[in-house]
This record gives structure tokens, sequence and C-alpha cells, in this order.
């Protein structure tokens, strides 16, 4: 029945999803009124909607134009369902926009497969990450994702192996002339970011520990299942794929080491492991099978958000 819904990519399908993002957004605010409450609070709710609407609408737009999945609206239903799983994502400015703006750098290599104009895909990518760093100053661990996509098709030229060094000092010239001119305090804010905390003690109800343990359990499940089933998949796709578990990985490392950690820290891994979840949905052909997985997450992060109001 739920595959019934999802498995297709229409009109009707994402304003389902984008009526349930809605539902599940004002009922997080309901019961976290503080939101509203605060300074600009009508403008910070407004902000969070759209950064999740032009959210959804770009992780979209990757796994179409690139072929990443077939004609389903299944990887924003899974980035849905792992957002409702860690509800605090829904209040969390700062990493929606870092978030959006790695979508953005993921983007553009993913792309590069096309082996169009890389050196403004490295570029490009390169810039959005250190901009992302600016929210989240450990996100600047994604230019790794850089490198290894120009290890997959673009090592050739050395000068491609410079332009995350060109994006960098860019990047950090046009920063530091804006803090300067409005407000110095910006730098402080990145500088005490570049701490490294790796406990994980910052749990303050039961259900949380229950979301990470649920989650780990759902990633490793379908990391494991896309790493295995890789050389299964159209060589063209191959190295998009790894780029996929790659840029999973880096999200876990960003959350084990950042240093004012929360579950929310999570969201890096959110559209990555969307992908593989949906390659494993579609190319399963027992339906049963994926009812069942459908079922699952549905069921357990629909628990979880509403166990926590």
């Amino acid at each position: 029945m739920i595959t019934s819904v999802f498995k297709k990519s229409t009109i009707v399908n994402y304003s389902l999803i984008g009526v349930s993002l809605l539902v599940f957004f004002f009922l997080y605010l309901s019961n976290h009124l503080e939101v509203m409450n605060s300074k600009n609070g009508v403008l910070k709710a407004t902000t969070l909607i759209t950064l999740f609407i032009s959210s959804f609408f770009l992780i979209n737009f990757i796994v179409k134009k690139n072929g990443l999945t077939k004609n389903s609206s299944y990887t924003v239903f899974f980035f849905l369902l792992f957002i409702v799983l860690f509800q605090s994502v829904f209040s969390d400015l700062s990493l929606l926009f870092s978030n959006f703006f790695l979508l953005l750098a993921i983007r553009r290599l993913i792309s590069l497969q096309t082996l169009k104009a890389p050196k403004e895909k490295i570029f490009d990518a390169s810039v959005w990450i250190f901009i992302a760093s600016l929210f989240h100053f450990w996100c600047i661990l994604f230019v790794l994702l850089v490198y290894i996509s120009i290890i997959f098709h673009a090592s050739r030229d050395f000068r491609n192996w410079l332009l995350p060094f060109v994006a960098f000092f860019a990047t950090v010239v046009v920063f530091l002339f804006a803090a300067l001119f409005f407000d110095k305090s910006w730098i402080d804010h990145i500088l005490n970011q570049t701490n490294m905390n790796f406990e994980l003690n910052y749990f303050t109800n039961n259900y949380q520990n229950i979301a990470l343990s649920s989650y780990v359990v759902i990633a490793l499940y379908f990391v494991v299942s896309m790493m295995l089933s890789l050389t299964n998949r159209p060589i063209i796709l191959q190295a998009s794929y790894k780029k996929m578990v790659f840029a999973f990985l880096i999200g876990v490392v960003v959350f084990l080491i950042s240093p004012e950690k929360n579950n929310n820290m999570l969201i890096f891994t959110f559209m990555p492991l969307s992908v593989m979840c949906t390659n494993n949905i579609e190319y399963s052909q027992n339906k049963m099978y994926q009812e069942i997985v459908l079922a699952l997450l549905l069921t357990g992060s629909l628990f979880i958000f509403f166990a926590q109001l």
C-alpha cells in the first residue's frame, strides 16, 4: 500500500510529502513555543520552512537529474522520515543552512560525471562547502568529497587539485571583509567551533537515545546493502553511488567530532542515506519486503516523533 503511493513521481506525491512536512513542522512548533516567542520568531519560522522546502526540491532534482533513482518519490519521503525521527532539526537554523549549501555542493560533484566544465564544478562545489562550514565549521571535511570526485573523474589535470585551495582563500577573504565590516564576533564564532568532542553524553531523554540507536541500525543495514550490491549497479552510476557512501561517512565523522554535539548533526547524512534507502527499495523485486521496510521506518519515525512532543 505504501509503495503504491510513493513509487511514482507525481504532483500528488510531492503535495502529500509537502503537506506532511508542514503538519510535522507546526506540530513541533506548537510544543516548542519558545521558537515563535523568540526575537524575530516569525521570520525564523518562515526561513526554516523555506529551507526545508528548498532542500526537498534540491534533493529531488539531484537524484532525478543524475539518474540516481528511478521515477519515484522515495528519496524525499525517506528524507522527511529522518527529519521526523530527529524532530529538533525543525528549529536548528544554522544546521539547515549548512546542509542546504552542502546539497548545492553535492549537486555539482554528482554532475561531474558528465565531464562538462569540470573546473567550474569543482570550484563551485568547494565554495559551497566552505560557505557551509561558516554555519557549522566541521562541514569543511566535505572538501574530501571534492578530492574523491576528482580522483573518480578529473585526476589527470593537476590544476583541478588546486581549485579547492583557490576556493578556500576566496571564501576566507570575502568572509573576513564581511566580518570586519559588519560584526567581528563572526570570527570568534567560527574559531569556537574548531574544537572537537568525541563524547556521546548529550541525551536529555530516553527517546533521543532510541532515535539515535534506531538510526544507527537503519544506516548500517542500508549502507552495507549498497556496498555489497554496488557492482550490480550500472557502471556509469557506480562512481555516484560511491560518492553517496563517502558523503554519508564524512557526515558521520562530522557528527562524531563536533563540539556541541546533538542528534541534529546527523542531518548531513540524511540525503546520502535517503538515496541508499531508495535504491534498496527500488531494486528489490519483493513487494512484501518493500512494504515491510517502509512500514517499519514510517511507524518508527512517527512513534518517536509523537513520544517526544
